[in-house]
């Protein structure tokens, strides 16, 4: 045709050009544009924006301005949580067939719009595959649809904050959001810089996909002040966080108090190791350090460690892959500061490097393997971003793992052998959340992503990761009010001490008892000791006074013990509770006065608390092999494994009501799913469980595994949450000890599973509880007693 342009096939084979494509970024550019490219907040359904808000730049790989988000203030907050309230009545009351449909249906929205979210999230620096997020929404439909089926006991937490910091991934931000739409909360979103316009887009969608308005509502501003006034806001009942620890810290402190329980997925500030074997495939090792190390942003930090009869191997062939490799953009020009400042550092103590070519100047950096580095080194413990990969070495496999948990944090490792038996042995011993064997950073919704340490407390994804969105039905909640005034340095110890005068009289007083630690009947160490008083004011006995030493002594016991517990057979465990059910059930009539003496009930009601106790204990006793994990059915092309392990550690404050039956339900649950636990029990009705002591000696629990300190509640809780080995605070107490340990269980991070106890009749109301014979009450002990840990073997 004269005057055509149109190129022919031939004149495109010789340039391959790119030709014009239907979807290109146009559909993105437009989307912004139609908003003036200046995005409001979504609540209620739609865009809102005030003319007098601040704003905020979103810039994209070559910090050019993409488009401004607008900052909330206090009245947008309000305006979000009451949107949301209005949406979670609207939302829970629909059935479990309509929630799914439109999780379903928004998996079709998000296909036929793709290009469009993948474009956003490319220009606002948190590329993700469309796809992955359609399997995403896939996923969360079907347990929407499942949710009364097989949790019918369970109902929604209700008004859920989503909090992630400005570098946190889309992926893991819907990794929070899908599954509490699917269990009918509803959610008011804070996002980061970088997931701010991808999460305005898919609020649309939602809205396209038929959720109802004010369900999910998303408010832009500071992530860390921002969300701490939603969490405070009085209709928001729950607070999840994902991203980095610094950031979740501040959040934390902030929000304590409130009466919002929280829980933190730390992975972007998490250091996993690398682990290269000498029977492994050390091409394919290699090639998986290369993609997985130098890339612009990572979800973890990582530290390559190479087994020494192959470390000249591999270290040759990385400086062959790494030869020529371009520079890669750091996300800030701040960051090259702290590069330089971590390599200076580890040449100095010996380092030597690996460049793909020698580094240039500003916000360019070249890929680095930093060698010869010894595990004390600061670029180990906490690697500097940017493509700069510490590289340490040890002798043996059993070193090699040893190396693996050097880190505090536990949230993923690699590890590359062919040997299978080696594999599975390496990734049961570490500490970590996830394992994958032969490959790196394998994401699927149906595969448990749970921090460990520092890691997290919470788990996401699989069917664990529904429960942080729900609470029992019968499950009293904390309540909401301001903070109270506490001086978070002193709190507990200006508890009261009695001290033995000289002269004292030991006949007066009917009993003196002593505390059960490492095993073995102990004094207070501080030598003090406190009166336990019969309902009528009459001193019965003398207990121990303990504190931060007693505590320390006890979890000194329980670390040497809890492995080896750990790794007994669930047989074995079995046989062990139920010898301890079949000595209790020997002193059923002590324990039986001991609690119609103490707590003034009648003998007939404390027989009957004995027996739900025996009762208890064989429950467990049956549960301990029965409890297990399974193989989740992922898309890709392999073998996953997902199985519940022990948290380690366990700090138990007990509650008044019911003193020995709660004793013995949450020491049963600990100990069942091997953990040690270390007890505190009711500072008002001690005696049920210093009489249980004799129960104890008489089993054949391992000493140490159990430890009984009597003494104040605040003291020993400080104490508890200090203890950095302590990995999991269950608690019966004051508003002010919950407050203190929000606070204060973040660093060390410490997974919390609290109850407000402090009038007569909460008492009466929470020892309905443990009398009940519901099983969803043991099925909340034994998820609250486990951590999940995913491995993943790849196949052909």
């Amino acid at each position: 045709m004269a005057g055509t342009s149109a190129k022919t096939v031939h004149d495109i084979f010789q340039n391959m050009e790119y030709g014009p494509s239907s979807t290109s970024t146009a559909t993105a550019q437009s989307w912004l544009e139609k908003h003036s490219r200046i995005l409001g907040f979504f609540i209620d359904g739609k865009f809102s924006s005030t003319a007098d808000r601040q704003t905020q730049d979103v810039t994209d790989s070559k910090a050019a301005v993409v488009c401004s988000t607008v900052c909330a203030k206090d009245e947008d907050v309000a305006s979000a949580a009451s949107s949301a309230a209005g949406g979670f009545k609207t939302w829970s009351e629909l059935s479990c067939y309509q929630r799914a449909k439109v999780l379903l249906k928004l998996a079709s929205v998000l296909q036929r719009h793709s290009q469009c979210v993948s474009d956003l999230c490319e220009l606002s620096q948190s590329s993700v595959s469309p796809a992955v997020l359609i399997r995403l929404a896939q996923y969360y439909a079907s347990w929407a649809q499942l949710r009364d089926t097989l949790m019918p006991e369970w109902i929604p937490q209700g008004v859920v904050a989503v909090v992630v910091s400005d570098d946190c991934s889309i992926y893991f931000l819907l990794l929070k959001v899908l599954p509490a739409l699917a269990m009918g909360n509803a959610v008011i979103v804070v996002p980061g810089k970088t997931t701010a316009l991808p999460a305005l887009l898919l609020a649309q969608l939602f809205m396209e996909a038929g959720i109802p308005a004010g369900v999910l509502n998303v408010v832009t501003g500071s992530e860390a002040s921002l969300g701490a006034k939603v969490a405070q806001n009085p209709q928001v009942n729950y607070l999840t966080y994902s991203g980095r620890q610094q950031t979740g810290e501040a959040l934390a402190k902030a929000v304590a108090g409130w009466g919002v329980p929280m829980s933190f997925s730390l992975s972007l500030s998490s250091v996993c190791p690398f682990i290269i074997f000498d029977s492994a495939d050390l091409d394919s090792a290699v090639d998986g350090v290369i993609e997985l190390a130098f890339k612009k942003k990572r979800d973890f930090q990582w530290v390559l460690c190479v087994q020494e009869s192959v470390l000249d191997i591999v270290v040759a062939r990385l400086k062959l892959r790494m030869n020529g490799m371009k520079c890669v953009p750091l996300a800030t020009e701040a960051d090259r500061n702290l590069i330089d400042a971590a390599v200076q550092e580890a040449q100095q103590q010996g380092a030597t490097l690996i460049q793909s070519c020698p580094p240039g100047t500003g916000a360019l950096y070249p890929p680095t393997v930093l060698c010869g580095l010894a595990p004390s080194c600061e670029s180990v413990m906490s690697p500097p971003p940017g493509p700069v990969l510490p590289l340490i070495s040890f002798r043996s496999s059993a070193e090699g793992v040893t190396l693996g948990n050097h880190s505090p944090h536990g949230q993923a490792a690699s590890i590359w052998t062919e040997d299978l038996t080696l594999a599975l042995e390496s990734a049961k011993s570490l500490c970590v959340g996830s394992v994958w064997v032969n490959c790196h950073s394998v994401m699927d919704p149906a595969l448990p992503l749970c921090g460990r340490r520092e890691s997290g407390n919470c788990t996401d994804g699989g069917r664990e990761g529904l429960y942080q969105f729900l609470r029992l039905s019968h499950s009293p909640s904390l309540p909401h009010s301001s903070p109270s005034p506490i001086n978070y340095a002193d709190f507990g110890s200006a508890a009261s001490k009695f001290m033995i005068p000289e002269g004292f009289d030991p006949s007066s007083v009917p009993r003196f008892y002593s505390q059960f630690v490492g095993g073995q009947l102990r004094k207070a160490d501080s030598g003090c000791s406190k009166s336990v008083l019969a309902p009528g004011g009459a001193v019965l006995a003398q207990c121990p006074d303990g504190g931060r030493k007693d505590v320390r002594n006890a979890v000194e016991a329980a670390i040497k013990v809890q492995p080896g517990w750990m790794k007994k057979s669930p047989v074995a465990r079995s046989q062990s509770l139920y010898s301890l059910a079949d000595g209790l059930d020997k002193r059923r009539r002590d324990l039986a006065l001991s609690i119609q003496t103490q707590t003034g009930i009648s003998l007939e009601e404390a027989e009957k608390e004995v027996q739900l106790s025996i009762s208890g204990l064989s429950d467990w006793a049956a549960r301990c092999d029965k409890e297990q994990g399974g193989t989740p059915l992922l898309l890709q092309s392999g073998y996953p494994l997902s199985s519940p392990e022990a948290l380690g550690v366990v700090g138990v404050i007990l509650p008044n009501s019911k003193p020995l039956l709660s004793l013995v339900s949450l020491l049963g649950a600990a100990i069942a799913m091997g953990n040690a636990v270390v007890m505190v029990p009711s500072e008002k009705y001690p005696l049920p469980a210093l009489e249980f002591i004799q129960v104890l000696q008489a089993s054949d629990i391992p000493g140490g595994l159990v430890s009984i300190i009597t003494g104040g509640r605040d003291q020993l809780t400080q104490a508890l949450a200090n203890h950095s080995v302590i990995q999991s605070i269950w608690y019966w107490g004051s508003k002010e000890g919950c407050q203190f340990l929000q606070y204060s269980c973040v660093s060390p991070l410490k997974r919390l599973w609290l109850h407000c106890e402090e009038e007569e009749e909460e008492e009466r109301e929470a020892g309905q509880n443990w009398t009940s014979s519901n099983p969803s009450l043991q099925e909340e002990l034994w998820r609250k007693a486990v951590v999940w840990k995913s491995i993943w073997i790849p196949t052909a």
